[in-house]
């Protein structure tokens, strides 16, 4: 592995993480939209992956504070 071929592959997953973030909060808005639309906790919990401990931080953030980092799953595994 030469320098170049690394500087590569870090640009890469800068990119990545990048697009994981935009994601993320774009997962986020969509469990808050689906929780104002009158889905299942459970469901939605089912179609996400996430625990129900997760989803109630996402859905509660938007009513505390606009969902400023509260979006983020890694707190609760």
């Amino acid at each position: 592995m030469d320098k170049r071929s690394l500087a590569q592959l870090a640009g890469r997953f800068r990119d990545a993480e990048a697009r994981t973030e935009i994601l993320r909060q774009e997962l986020a808005a969509a469990i808050r939209q689906a929780d104002v639309d009158g889905v299942a906790q459970k469901d939605i919990c089912e179609a996400t992956g996430y625990t129900r401990q997760q989803v109630r931080r996402i859905v509660k953030a938007a009513d505390s504070h606009d969902g400023q980092s509260a979006d983020s799953p890694q707190d609760d595994q």
